[in-house]
């Protein structure tokens, strides 16, 4: 076996590492729930990428070079993509405390698995990158990297779509909410959510400066993801996460009308922004008992993922 690499392997590799890495990129979201883990929770995953990409991208030179122990590496590297997993699951667990609500175990369980798939993203665009310019041979060098480069983008989108779930925008319709209070007691749009207003500050407070939002399933079938208890605690982390909370949080279901109340008093009061953050909240995978729900229209925002 040749003890150097040649030009177009060198090539191939680079082309393959430089377009797994701006997968991860375009599909990095920057995490800002502290911020110590802003820019190097980031960085991590930049180099995270980049070494997804690297594995990827001297696959197929290597298995061209009868060199088995690719094989190896790929195992070495997806088990070490399911260790960052399990990190990242660790990591938002021991955060739960810090947060204004809970997200849940369903929610971090959705969330670490996203969090893993993107380096399988990075990896296998390098991997198709390779494959395809080792396929189109070494004559014109240039049309062949634009077209290599074509498909690792082509490819980016694909993946981009198969591993993209829904929110809960596209399966329920969101509407604000008219808070009324009996006593210690709170009713949206006549729905029982608490009997924690037990003082008459904390009615003047949430009549005041609350909000409500009633969640509506689109079809009878999908009452069985909203109910999901999961899938209420992301409603309200999400909401409670972006804007803040005063006091007060609830999210409640009525049994009779298969609604969910989303009810609390925020720092910053804008309904409509509030409302959109409740449309893109992602549909729990735990939650997803119909399997039609991944095939129902966009009509919400988009999963982030």
């Amino acid at each position: 076996m040749e003890q150097y690499i040649q030009p177009h392997t060198l090539l191939m590799i680079l082309c393959g590492i430089g377009m797994g890495t701006i997968a991860r990129l375009i599909t990095l979201h920057i995490d800002t729930r502290q911020t110590p883990s802003f820019p190097n929770g980031m960085f991590i995953s930049i180099f995270l990428g980049f070494v997804a990409s690297f594995l990827g991208a001297v696959a197929i030179p290597a298995l061209l070079a009868q060199d088995l122990t690719a094989v190896t590496f790929l195992t070495l590297g997806v088990q070490h993509f399911r260790e960052v997993r399990t990190a990242e699951r660790e990591s938002m667990e021991k955060l739960e405390s810090t947060e204004f609500t809970k997200r849940g175990n369903a929610y971090i369980d959705g969330i670490a698995k996203t969090y893993e798939s993107r380096y399988y993203i990075s990896l296998i665009t390098a991997l198709l990158v390779v494959l395809a310019l080792e396929l189109l041979g070494r004559e014109e060098p240039l049309l062949n990297i634009g077209v290599s480069l074509a498909v690792g983008f082509a490819a980016i989108a694909l993946l981009r779509v198969l591993t993209k779930g829904k929110c809960v925008g596209d399966i329920c319709r969101i509407v604000q909410g008219r808070m009324t209070v009996e006593g210690s007691e709170l009713y949206v749009d006549g729905m029982f959510v608490t009997n924690k207003l037990g003082t008459e500050r904390s009615r003047e407070l949430f009549l005041r400066e609350g909000v409500a939002f009633v969640i509506t399933p689109s079809q009878k079938k999908f009452e069985i993801t909203l109910n999901n208890y999961g899938q209420r605690q992301a409603l309200l982390f999400e909401a409670t996460r972006t804007f803040g909370v005063k006091r007060f949080a609830f999210s409640r279901k009525s049994f009779t009308q298969g609604k969910v109340v989303v009810a609390f008093v925020p720092i910053l009061n804008q309904p409509d922004a509030i409302l959109e953050v409740l449309r893109r909240t992602p549909v729990l995978e735990n939650s997803r008992k119909i399997h039609t729900i991944m095939k129902s229209p966009v009509i919400g925002g988009n999963a982030h993922g």
